[in-house]
């Protein structure tokens, strides 16, 4: 009685479903063109995110039925097999050690951090592992829920160091001073989508979607259609069309989805340990900038260069700085594709491993 008494005492308690879409929907536009316009990557994703956590926080009741969620991680998938160069394992192979180095003690610091705020019982269970998972924030973000992580406190911890790591790697580069920091082109949102391309898109979507949710994968409704395009683009050279609304869509989408699964409760403890897991993010960016200072006086590595290579951020976020300074684009995004790959594969299996070692599990 009490619990319903508080609950029916918040904002939005007592406004009706449609209301509170139709709020929802307002606010996260609203947020994602200030995000954009902020040049702060993800921005498409966050805005809906916070957006979501701003209405369930305040007593709105919206839910995101599981099919839309499950079909914007399918196109989710599609975008990152699309995004992936097939000349990344030459790269790799011409320059393996220092790639070694680079991605693993990135991995290795991540790790170590994100056990010790699961002994310290910063986050319950193994969500601190999984947030600490150096890069793929949305592939690690979804695919936490079926390992028994919070997906919410996970997102929390991921999109927070994504925009971190954005903000200082800007920085440091303009303070570089060899950026014209120009702005990323603009998004071309009714750009036209070839035809065929965007229809294999959609098969590939669908079928990969089928077969993840029948075969019980974790996490398959994104990870299937992420195999089978890359499979498909190295063998048979298939050509993938994202248009950019579609993407826009399945970013929103997401972000509802993670968003509206917070509570008063879960958002009040994720302000108590807010210090703490920013604490940590910054430190990883620390330990991260050590390490690009050893790129650069062990393997000649320019410094910047190997800043933004061994930056734990999105490599999203990591191209576009790229892109607008002076230096090896080609390595900077082999390093982080490589590390991006590795998580996802080796995320599962170190979580769980560090998850039973440390008795959170």
């Amino acid at each position: 009685m009490a619990l319903s008494a508080a609950s029916s005492r918040l904002p939005l308690a007592n406004l009706s479903r449609r209301a509170q879409w139709a709020l929802l929907i307002v606010l996260s536009a609203l947020l994602a063109i200030g995000l954009l316009a902020l040049r702060l990557p993800a921005a498409l994703l966050l805005g809906p995110m916070l957006a979501a956590i701003v209405v369930a926080g305040s007593g709105g009741t919206t839910r995101l039925p599981l099919a839309p969620f499950y079909a914007a991680q399918a196109v989710i998938g599609c975008m990152i097999a699309d995004r992936l160069p097939l000349s990344l394992a030459g790269e790799v192979a011409r320059n393996w050690p220092i790639f070694f180095a680079g991605v693993f003690s990135v991995i290795a610091a991540a790790t170590l951090l994100g056990w010790l705020l699961t002994i310290w019982r910063v986050l319950p269970g193994a969500s601190a592992i999984w947030g600490s998972s150096p890069g793929a924030a949305t592939v690690m973000t979804l695919m936490s829920e079926s390992y028994g992580a919070d997906m919410r406190l996970v997102a929390l911890m991921q999109y927070l160091r994504v925009v971190c790591c954005a903000v200082v790697a800007s920085l440091v580069a303009r303070l570089w001073a060899v950026g014209s920091g120009d702005a990323a082109p603009p998004i071309e949102w009714l750009a036209p989508a070839p035809l065929a391309p965007l229809l294999a898109t959609l098969l590939l979507t669908a079928a990969g979607l089928a077969a993840g949710l029948s075969r019980r994968i974790p996490a398959g409704a994104m990870l299937v259609p992420l195999a089978l395009g890359l499979v498909l683009k190295g063998a048979l050279g298939l050509s993938l069309a994202l248009p950019p609304l579609l993407l826009a869509a399945s970013y929103a989408i997401i972000g509802w989805g993670v968003g509206a699964r917070f509570t008063p409760e879960i958002i009040r403890h994720a302000a108590r340990v807010l210090p703490r897991v920013l604490a940590s993010i910054l430190a990883l960016i620390a330990i991260c900038g050590g390490f690009a200072f050893i790129l650069h006086r062990i393997a000649g590595v320019e410094p910047l260069t190997a800043f933004l290579a061994t930056s734990p951020g999105g490599a999203d976020s990591v191209a576009i700085i790229a892109a607008s300074s002076k230096v090896d684009l080609p390595f900077v995004m082999a390093m982080q594709m490589t590390r991006f790959l590795v998580v996802i594969i080796a995320g599962p299996f170190i979580a769980r491993f560090v998850t039973s070692r440390s008795g959170a599990g």
